[in-house]
Formats: structure tokens, sequence, C-alpha cells
């Protein structure tokens, strides 16, 4: 049956007329036109049940009010109700008609006042739109109970509209954080191709490029597309990558699409929904169980309206016998005939029991848009009581309201804005500066019941006035999933990296779309998806994973380590064998070969060189600020008072030689020179040392920048310069010893010492001279083993080389320890 957008389905008068526009029908036929003759009106087809609820509940509210002796007493409102038919061009002609009325004014004054005060509708964005366009001129307010696009919002362009269900701007924010919620990175959108379906994407797109979210494809439909375009669609989103599809659509839209996606048997996506058909019971039947099970999306708060499931039901042809529209919906309801014309079809009686139909029409367990259009009239008629003056104590019976026979449109606009009630249910209603409710959703999820039907149910929540990330809260109930998986669905362009790893962009590619990189030396990542790798503090190192800094391992010479135990052992070594050699002259000082030593320097120098042994072992363990300090302090000074007594045997011996009494071997030497060169030799190191303490002393330094996994910790030199003139003093007296010995290595004596102290000399010196460049190119801890290995190799050189032929001599070959013998040569010489 065929319904006119040009008259009004369903009309009452009223002191006040309170318009209405719904798409009762979905479909239309756009009659050809010629223009030879009057264009044949618009005829629509294909009833909508859920919508003629909508119009229905509106009549219901209108009735309560006009039974209410609180809210405009003494004034009755009635309604007109226009059929859009889903459609801008319907809309227009209903425009048209709520204003003007229905009357031929050709040759006729028309009348400057509107016969409505006020038009609840249209139930989508585009109608509502071009409504706009035409009621907007008169400032006719105009309360939609289902445009959600955001531009309606623009108080410029649409000074007289008012919504009571949030705009798209906060439903489409909402979308994009809940798929950001479920870690969905990679998903495709289909939408309507129209005011509704193009803002809220284009919103949507914004909000999830904000919360990292990538779009695979965006297609958009129409209900009027060739049935190719809605293939082509279809098979976009079957070969997509993405497993979740966000569908912005409007029912019509909707329906058609399910169709296609039945045709080619698509399943196993999780659909994420918008309010227009997340809660419409027509899609939660069988037919697409399949497919929707599991669906997410944000829908308007259900609520109950009470009375109206009563008042539904009792809707009957017979209340009307002339309205067409309800013989079309008895007829569509009950799929029987009020005149059946052909055999076989069913007559009806009008008598049919409505409580029996489970249809949209009487469904009453989701009450969401339904509320809406509750709350559009009542605001209506509360702008309206508070325009007329009525009394503001709503307890007082028999109020009267001052009736105005004419008033302008723009005060209804007015008092409008300022409405501010509760209804029975305990819901506020009021409008902001742009016109519109308070944005809050309810989270919903297709589920099924032990019956196996799919029903509704709430999940959680969206409050667009919360702060701090708290607008989204899910609830613990257990969520179904597509497909009715157990578990949550990916829908990832990319698999997640791994901490250890970063993202790095695939050129070409969406963000989402990346190679996962392994961080470089250093550097850490310790969260999934990690877009860049963050470098670790200075004394910290990654892990084996680089999901974590760690503390750097802090090397130093120790003395557990092989290589310090070793050199701990030499050390020791050496330093015992001193003593032993100290022991052996002091049992034998009495001898001549002792006595011919100078004994007291070879005391000395024994005593050294027991320093000198000893003096490695502070280069030991971790460093410390005294450690430091004491280390190349007793180097210095242990090796100068060495090198001071060696200096002073070596002056002995040679001053010996040149004595002009060739008969005396050892001559008396005065004592006090040789204690006096050897302790101002050594003083003049300690003061050198004492300086260097006192301006720039030696401390302990992590060196992290030697080696990048590790953290060396060495004594850094305080002063280069420093360290330079005590090793150098050291040089210095040891090439003066070398000086001084090598010209009297071939003077005539059994026993010359000036031969042992300069092969020692060129020992001592060819052992630092390579110690330099080994010092300077070492790595890390091996430099503390270089520095000890110098001090340990010059030292058992010295004790060898001046003291080992005399300790033969002493122990094995005591025949030559006699005056006699030691004398020998230069007797023999001398006769």
């Amino acid at each position: 049956m065929l319904g006119s957008p040009e008259f009004p389905l369903l009309s009452k008068k009223g002191d006040v007329t309170i318009g209405g526009t719904f798409s009762i029908h979905s479909q239309i036929s756009k009659p050809p036109l010629a223009f030879r003759d009057t264009p044949e009106p618009l005829m629509c087809s294909g009833l909508n049940f859920r919508e003629l609820r909508f119009a229905e509940t509106m009549i219901f509210a209108i009735e309560e009010i006009n039974n209410s002796s609180y809210l405009l007493p003494n004034i009755s409102v009635g309604y007109k109700i226009f059929d859009s038919c889903g459609s801008t061009l319907p809309s227009t002609h209903a425009a048209m008609g709520l204003m003007n009325g229905q009357e031929r004014t050709v040759r006729k004054t028309c009348s400057s006042q509107s016969s409505v005060h006020a038009i609840i509708g249209a139930s989508e964005s585009s109608s509502t739109i071009v409504m706009l366009q035409v009621s907007g001129i008169f400032q006719i307010p105009v309360i939609s109970h289902f445009a959600t696009c955001a531009c309606l919002s623009n108080r410029n362009e649409y000074p007289s509209f008012f919504r009571t269900i949030p705009s798209d701007y906060y439903q489409s924010r909402a979308l994009a954080k809940l798929v950001k919620h479920f870690d969905w990175t990679w998903v495709g959108t289909v939408r309507s191709d129209n005011d509704y379906g193009n803002s809220g994407m284009a919103t949507f797109i914004a909000a999830a490029i904000q919360e990292g979210v990538c779009i695979e494809y965006s297609e958009a439909i129409s209900r009027t597309d060739s049935s190719e375009h809605i293939a082509r669609v279809v098979q976009v989103i079957r070969t997509g990558s993405a497993r979740v599809l966000v569908a912005f659509l409007a029912q019509s839209e909707m329906d058609i699409l399910l169709e296609e996606v039945l045709n080619q048997n698509l399943t196993g996506l999780q659909w994420v929904g918008s309010e227009s058909w997340v809660t419409a019971g027509y899609f939660a039947s069988k037919r697409y169980s399949g497919i929707l099970t599991g669906t997410l999306g944000f829908s308007i708060r259900r609520t109950k309206i009470t009375g109206l499931q009563e008042f539904l039901l009792q809707v009957n042809p017979t209340q009307d016998p002339q309205n067409n529209l309800l013989r079309e919906f008895w007829e569509a309801t009950f799929g029987c005939k009020f005149q059946s014309s052909l055999h076989g079809e069913t007559q009806c009686t009008g008598s049919e029991r409505l409580q029996e139909i489970n249809n949209p029409f009487t469904d009453v367990s989701q009450l969401r848009i339904s509320n809406n259009v509750y709350k559009a009239v009542y605001a209506v008629a509360y702008a309206m009581h508070n325009m007329l003056n009525c009394g503001q104590n709503g307890e007082v019976v028999n109020q009267s309201c001052i009736w105005k026979e004419h008033f302008e449109s723009k005060q209804v606009v007015k008092h409008l804005q300022g409405v501010n009630f509760t209804l029975q249910s305990g819901e506020r209603v009021y409008f902001d500066v742009n016109g519109d409710p308070a944005a809050v959703y309810e989270l919903v999820n297709w589920q099924r019941n032990e019956a196996g039907d799919i029903v509704i149910v709430g999940i959680g929540s969206y409050n667009a006035s919360q702060q701090n990330g708290k607008q989204l809260t899910i609830s613990g109930i257990n969520i179904t999933w597509a497909a009715e998986s157990l578990q949550r669905p990916q829908s990832v362009c990319s698999e997640s990296c791994l901490p250890g790893f970063r993202q790095a962009v695939i050129k070409g590619k969406p963000i989402c779309c990346f190679s996962c990189v392994a961080c470089a030396a250093g550097e850490i990542s310790n969260s999934s998806n990690s877009a860049e790798c963050s470098r670790c503090p200075l004394e910290y190192w990654p892990n084996e994973d680089h999901s974590q800094c760690v503390p750097k391992v802090i090397e130093f010479l120790s003395y557990e380590e092989t290589m310090g135990a070793l050199l701990t052992s030499f050390s020791l070594f050496g330093a015992s064998l001193t003593l032993v050699v100290s022991c052996v002259f002091f049992r034998f000082r009495h001898t001549p070969l002792v006595k011919a030593s100078n004994s007291e320097l070879s005391f000395l120098l024994l005593f050294s060189l027991t320093l000198c042994f000893l003096c490695s072992l502070t280069f030991l363990g971790q460093p410390t600020k005294w450690s430091c300090m004491l280390r190349h302090t007793s180097f210095g000074i242990a090796f100068a008072l060495c090198m001071s007594c060696i200096l002073a045997k070596t002056s002995a011996v040679v001053i010996a030689f040149k004595a002009r009494r060739p008969a005396n071997t050892v001559p008396q030497c005065s004592h006090l020179l040789q204690r006096t060169s050897v302790l101002s030799c050594t003083l003049l190191q300690a003061l050198v040392c004492l300086l260097w303490l006192n301006l720039a002393p030696p401390f302990p330094y992590k060196n992290a920048a030697h080696a990048t996994e590790r953290i060396i910790l060495e004594c850094d030199l305080g002063s280069t310069i420093g360290f330079w003139a005590v090793l150098g003093y050291i040089g210095l007296l040891a090439a003066l010893c070398f000086i001084l010995a090598f010209p009297a290595r071939k003077l005539p004596d059994n026993f010359n010492e000036a031969k042992f102290i300069t092969f020692s000399m060129l020992i001592f010196c060819a052992v630092w001279i390579a110690f330099i460049p080994a010092y300077v190119s070492s790595p890390g801890k091996f430099t503390v083993a270089v520095e000890i290995f110098a001090m340990l190799a010059s030292s058992f050189g010295l004790l060898f080389c001046i003291f080992a032929p005399k300790c033969y001599i002493l122990l094995l070959k005591p025949e030559r320890n006699t005056k006699k013998y030691m004398m020998g040569r230069n007797q023999s010489e001398s006769i």
C-alpha cells in the first residue's frame, strides 16, 4: 500500500499543534517529470514498524499532556504527523505541509502564521537539514529525536534546531576510543552516503588517527545504489585484512548491506555499530544472527515509559476507519486484507489481537529512540507552558494559561533553550547552547540467551562530560565476540613488537603497518609496540632481550680473578725472595763480599725492593679515594728510594776504582755523603708526590666511555703532569745510574759490582720504555695489569742482576768470599 508525504498520515486539532515527521515508509517512488502535466504526488511504500512506533509514542506523549492537570492545563495540544519516507524530497514536502497546510493558495493570500508551533523530527540528518532550510527561515523550532549529524550543532546556521539525541561528534569519538580500548588498530569502515554517515565517519576517522588506529578502507553506500556497487563494497570488506568493521549506517543502508553480506556468506567479522541500527530489533533476528552475533556499539540509554505498551496495543483501524495508515499497518502485521480480491487472501476483521504479535512496533523492551521522541514532545510542552505564563506550581490543580492568539515562533525557540525539567523516570532534560543534550551513551553487546535468541546487553557506558580519560567504562560482564568466539578477535596490520624491539614504519603504508626492529646497543623498549627505543642511563646497560636497563658490570682488576691472583702471587714471591736475600746478607754480614758491597746501602736497597714488590698490591682491588692516592705515591717513592740506593752504590764503586791507592779495594767513602744523597733524592720525589696530592690528587673514576657494556672502575690520575713527573724522575735516576755504571763495568776486580748494575739498568730502562706504549694502548683493567707487570719485572731485574751473583758466592762458592780472592787480580797486575 502506498502513502503520500504531502498529506498528514495522523492528525488531531488543538490550541497548540505539534508537527511530526517520521520515516514511516522506507521506499519512495519518484514519478516521471515531463514538464507537460502536473507532477504526480510522491508515493512511499515499505512500512517501517519502528518508525510507526515513534509516531505513536509522540501521540501517546501528547495525550498524556492533554490529560495533565499541571502542564498546559487549559490548553489542548494537537498534532500533524507526516511521512518523510527517509528521503530529502518528501521531507521538503512534509515541511511545507506542516507550515502551510494542504490547501492550494493560488491567487489567495498566505497566512503569516504557521499551522504548527514546533516540529518533532526527522529521523535522518539529511532529512532534518532540508526541513531546517525551509522552517528555519521562519524560526519554527525543530526538535529531532534521531538526527545526530555534528553539523547540526552549528547555531549560526541552524539557530532554531534542538535534539534529544547526542551529536555524532561524541559518538564518533566514543567509537574511536572503543576500538582503541580493545587494541583494534586496523579497521575497515562503511558509512551511509549522506550527511549522517559522511559527517560521523569523518569525525571517527579523525579521532581514530589521534588514538593510533588506522583505517584500511572506507566505503560509502546509499539505499539507491545499484546492486553491483553494494556487491563491490562487500567484496572490498571480504578481501580486506581488517577483522573489525565499523558500520556508521542508517537502518535502511544497513538492511541493504546485510542482504549482500548474506548473499556472499561473509562471516567472522567483528561488527561495531552506530546508534542508528545497533539496537534495532529487526536485525537481531535469526536471519542475521550468524553475522551480527557479538556486535558492539553505542546506543542511547534504555528506559521505560509507563503506559506506552498498553497504548500501542490499543491501536486499531476501528479508531479511525478512514485512516489508510492504520489499515496498512493492520494488514502488514496480520498478513490479511480488508478488501480481499484474490483467492486465498485472509480477510481482516479488525478484531485481531496485537497482544499476540511480537514485532518492532509492539516491542518496548528497548525504548531508546522512542524515549527521545517522548522527551522532545515534553520539551515543547514545557516551553509553551513557560511562554504562556502558566502557573509555576506543578502541584496546584486547575491552573490556567494566558492564551495568545498570535505569537512569534522565535518565542518558542527562546523558551525551548531554557527548558529544564525531570521526567517521571527521573531523567533530566535540558539543552546546551548548541541545542544538544548531555552526551551519555550505553555500550551494548549482542549476545545469545539460553533460548538461542539474540539479546542486546548493556556492558558499559560513555559519558563525554567525564575527564581524565574516564569517559569510557566497561563492566565486568562477559562479552560475546564475533562468531561467538570466547577470545577477543585481533585486528592489526602488523603483529605487535615485543619488548626489546621498536616499530619501523613501512614506506608507503599507514603507521599501523610496521616492521619490528631490534633496539640498538645501549637502548631498550620495555613495552610492546614501542615507537622508539630509549637509551639507558650512563651507568646502565640493556639486558639480553633489551627489555630493561640493568646496572653495568663494574670492572676492575681484583684479587679473585686469575690475572689478579697471578700478579699477587708474583708480588708476594718477589717480596719474600727479597726478604730471603736480606736474611742471607744478614747471615754473612761480616764477610768480605758483603762488606765490599756496602752493607748499609745493600740492606737499604733490599728494603726498597721489598717496598717495590709490595706497592704493586695497592694497584689491585676496587679503587677508592685512599687507594688511588696510595698506589701512585708509594710507587713513586719506593722506586725513587731504590734508584737512589743504586745511584749511591754506583758512585761508591766508581770512586773506589778511581782512588789513587789501588791496594784499598773498598775506599772509605763518607757514609754521611751516601745517606745524604739517598735521602735527598728520595725526599725530592716525596715533594713531587706531595704537590701532586695537594693540587690534583688521583681519584676513583667510573669510565663508561671506553666500553659500552661495562664500567671500568679505575683511578684517574688527577694530574697527568704529576704522574709523568714522578715517572720521569725515576727514569732520570735510572739514566744517571746507567751513565755512571756503564764506564765502570770493565774496571779490574774479581768482583766488579758496576757491571751488574749496568745490566740491571738496561733491563730496568727496557721495561719502562716498553711500558709507555703498552700503558697508553691497553684497555680497561689491563692498563693496571701493564703497570703492575712493569713494576714487578723491573724489581725482579734489579733483584736478580744485583744480588743473584752475590748470593751465588755466599751460598755456593764460599771459597771466593775472601779478601785475598777479591783483590787477587789487582795485585797480580801491580807486580
